[in-house]
């Protein structure tokens, strides 16, 4: 499969087209896009609820009615399957529109976390050259600023009456029959585009089709749910993140259940929302289900049957704070944008940390590589390579992390080292690419490196992660400084790295360690277990001056 959109973008499907047959032929994939799978379970169950927000219910038939509408606006505009429709929206019955409208008209959906900075959301956007954007009105004037470096961008939308810089979904000019025939694009096009946390800089894009969202990744979701009653999801995470994507193609399309949204993470209004809206599943990254289970507030939880635990290592303290507070089993789940998932779901209780779980076939096989890409036996360690239903088709506008990160036959290189036991379950040991994951978003430490090297006061730089009980881990920077030059205060280099690189406020190191050198390893890099005892000195000592037990040190933040 290879599709070029009307903007010219070029998506090419690196799994061999007679893989994709034979999952659809064995049943893996449903062999049907997203929006006739939904349209399936509105005449199944039309009066089933299909969102739950902060505005209320909105049953299945309720959610089509508006996605109609939608869809008739956009294709009254002239968007359709040769197009790549954008998404910026906060979790809620309008984000959930916006996509299935997507579909509806056989576009590309590209949702984008609606915190991330303005300076990405229009890299994206020009990458991606999608052609329309559906956003709040307030993101719309910020957005028609921009428009001149946009060049592909032909028609903003919003919800609700016209605003400046936006064409308004519930009033469209001129007005568009809502009972329009929907498309009905090749299952193996590209549906969806998932955008990364970032770890390697900028945030990459990644082409999934619609038997992959549909077929691989409903795979997964579904293998972690029991019992009659359909799955009724309290999805935390952004809609528009990787892990967010278990919401409107899997909860809603595939397995016709109830999602449920907030529009912010709040711990306390997620704790009423489990008792309240009486979710099977709780899902989020560790941090969001640890502030949640420490809540001292009474809630009924009674409800729940799995609580899902995925975008960052699970520890120990986070899984078991889990049990006792819902006294059900947490599945952690290991994946990532670039097609890679395993989980704990057929052996919760016997889950450790680094167990990643039982690799299924119907979502993705997990092959251990040495560095020439010939598989080792089991028990060994090499890197972690995926390829199954859920496998992409490709990087958006990025060959050369195709190049990268994918191999022969369309296997997915994860960058991450493992091994296979003698059952079988997988073991992630250690990541290839440097990354820190806090609270849930993936950090580059070479990114921060980088700018940091423009400093005058600094000679070289390397940053790392530190264990965090909150966040999973936070970063902090190592920095050797010129001789004769007096070191920088930390709060000196964050204000560098913040209004002088333009860093991102999120990507800012929380600890700084000044040292003499940068310790070195035999291959001549830097020492990273050395560095890391410096780091967690730093992080120690920050800490006991902010509980006050330790005086103040210029070499740490």
């Amino acid at each position: 499969m290879r599709w070029i959109s009307a903007n010219g973008l070029v998506l090419a499907d690196l799994v061999p087209a007679e893989l994709r047959a034979e999952w659809t032929a064995r049943g893996w994939c449903p062999g049907r896009d997203l929006y006739t799978l939904f349209q399936e379970h509105v005449r199944a169950h039309p009066g089933r609820a299909a969102v739950i927000d902060d505005r209320g219910e909105l049953d299945y038939a309720g959610l089509d009615a508006a996605v109609r509408r939608t869809a008739a606006a956009l294709a009254g505009s002239g968007r359709g399957p040769a197009d790549v429709v954008a998404v910026l929206l906060p979790n809620g019955r309008e984000a959930v529109i916006a996509e299935l409208a997507a579909a509806a008209v056989g576009a590309v959906s590209l949702p984008v976390p609606d915190a991330r900075p303005l300076p990405e959301i229009t890299a994206l956007l020009r990458r991606s050259r999608a052609s329309a954007l559906i956003t709040a009105a307030e993101k719309a004037a910020e957005i028609k600023r921009l428009r001149a470096g946009l060049p592909h961008l032909r028609e903003v939308w919003a919800f609700g009456p016209p605003a400046p810089g936006a064409r308004s979904l519930d009033h469209p000019d001129p007005p568009d029959p809502a009972d329009r025939t929907p498309a009905r694009p090749d299952p193996e096009a590209p549906a969806r585009i998932l955008v990364s946390s970032g770890s390697e800089g900028e945030p990459a894009m990644v082409a999934y089709t619609h038997n992959a969202m549909a077929g691989g990744r409903g795979n997964y979701l579904a293998a972690l749910h029991t019992g009659p009653e359909p799955m009724r999801n309290l999805v935390l995470v952004s809609l528009a993140s990787s892990f967010g994507s278990c919401g409107v193609p899997v909860t809603l399309a595939r397995h016709g259940g109830t999602l449920v949204v907030l529009p912010r993470f709040d711990p306390a209004a997620a704790l009423r929302a489990v008792q309240r809206h009486r979710p099977t599943h709780l899902i989020g990254v560790p941090t969001m289900l640890r502030r949640i289970a420490e809540l001292p507030d009474e809630a009924d939880t009674s409800a729940l049957r799995t609580v899902v635990a995925s975008g960052a290592p699970l520890h120990r303290e986070v899984r078991d704070a889990c049990v006792r507070r819902f006294g059900r089993p947490v599945v952690n789940v290991y994946g990532s944008t670039d097609g890679v998932n395993c989980h704990t779901g057929r052996d919760p209780d016997a889950w450790e940390p680094g167990v990643a779980g039982h690799p299924a076939p119907d979502v993705a096989e997990v092959s251990i590589r040495d560095p020439g890409g010939r598989p080792v036996p089991a028990g060994e360690t090499g890197e972690i390579w995926a390829l199954g239903p859920m496998t992409p088709m490709c990087h958006v506008d990025a060959p050369g992390l195709d190049a990268d990160r994918r191999a022969p036959g369309g296997w997915v290189r994860t960058g991450d080292l493992g091994r296979l036991d003698a059952e079988g379950r997988l073991r992630v040991v250690d990541r290839l690419r440097r990354v820190v994951i806090r609270g849930g978003v993936n950090l580059s430490p070479a990114e921060v490196e980088r700018e940091l090297g423009a400093h005058p006061a600094l000679a070289e730089a390397h940053c790392l992660p530190v264990p965090d009980p909150d966040l999973g881990e936070r970063m902090c920077a190592c920095v050797v400084v010129r001789p004769g030059t007096p070191p920088p205060a930390p709060a000196d280099l964050l204000a560098f790295l913040r209004e002088e690189r333009g860093l991102d406020v999120r990507k800012l190191p929380e600890y700084v360690a000044v040292l003499p050198e940068l310790p070195l390893g035999p291959t001549g890099k830097a020492c990273t277990a050395t560095l890391a005892r410096a780091a967690a000195e730093a992080a120690a000592g920050e800490r006991a001056r902010s509980a006050g037990t330790a005086p103040p040190a210029p070499a740490e933040r």
